[in-house]
């Protein structure tokens, strides 16, 4: 007699739950409060949705209600007692977790400073907007090396072009420290640059010229640490020449202000960079 087979019920994969972050500013407060407590659940995935801007009661009340449809739980920072009012009445008109985030530490510095607060949306991220900025340019920095993500381009400040080894990277992180959304793009023999460059208007490009005798000895440098030939095209002369004329025409045709960082400190091509945009960072403080 066959021996008869348990049916297997099919395993439901569990759904990685969403926590909304609401703010009547950018959400940043709420954003790393949330991520800190999260970190004490070890393995535990969950996606955040943020949603900023939320300044009257209406607002509130409709947050709510979409998030109980959903069932995703509320992480709220808002200062103006109206609005978390709504909110909170909303939530339990929901019966449905909404977690107010500034509510009892507004509640304790009342008693502790004997004085009554403003309620002025976004002074956390005017007060340290420079690191906001920071943050955000460095992160873009980091995605944009090396001619990354070139249909994001158009986000950046400025864009530096180039041979290999002429300092577009770490001019890049340098300026990403003062708030420059900096991106660079390499410029091959051979391969065309991305369209997306190229559509750019000319004043966001900047090219970073350098001679082939200083280009040569920065190249065997790094030849030497990737232990490749002497004879390799990375290294050869004539190759230089050609690679750099080549890339000069480019700049040229294109019409893009260009720096000759042959003997430039790092600091000095950044600070160059930044008066042909017009920028200002932190050196200009």
């Amino acid at each position: 007699m066959a021996r008869s087979r348990a049916s297997k019920k099919p395993s439901r994969k569990r759904r990685v739950p969403t926590l909304l972050i609401v703010s009547d500013g950018r959400g940043e407060t709420a954003m790393q409060v949330v991520r800190a407590a999260a970190l004490q659940f070890e393995g535990a995935k969950y996606k955040i949705v943020r949603v900023p801007g939320i300044r009257t009661a209406d607002q509130a009340r409709e947050v709510v209600a979409r998030a109980a449809r959903d069932r995703t739980p509320v992480f709220y920072t808002l200062v103006a007692d109206e609005t978390r009012r709504a909110m909170r009445s909303a939530a339990a008109a929901h019966r449905f977790p909404a977690v107010d985030l500034l509510g009892p530490t507004f509640r304790a510095l009342h008693d502790v400073l004997h004085r009554e607060r403003t309620e002025r949306p976004g002074l956390l991220y005017a007060a340290e907007r420079e690191r906001f900025d920071r943050m955000d340019a460095i992160e873009y920095t980091l995605k944009h090396d090396d001619g990354q993500r070139p249909h994001e381009l158009s986000k950046a400040d400025v864009v530096l072009v180039g041979v290999s080894r002429t300092a577009k990277s770490t001019t890049c992180f340098y300026l990403a420290y003062e708030g420059v959304r900096a991106a660079n793009v390499p410029l091959v023999p051979g391969i065309d640059p991305p369209a997306q460059l190229l559509r750019l208007p000319a004043e966001h490009v900047i090219g970073l010229r350098i001679n082939v005798d200083r280009l040569l000895v920065v190249r065997e440098s790094r030849a030497a640490n990737l232990r490749l030939g002497r004879d390799d095209a990375y290294v050869d002369k004539r190759a230089l020449s050609r690679e750099v004329l080549a890339a000069n025409r480019l700049m040229d045709k294109h019409g893009w202000e260009t720096i000759d960082a042959s003997y430039l400190a790092i600091e000095e091509i950044a600070r160059e960079v930044m008066r042909m945009r017009g920028l200002r960072g932190a050196f200009h403080h």
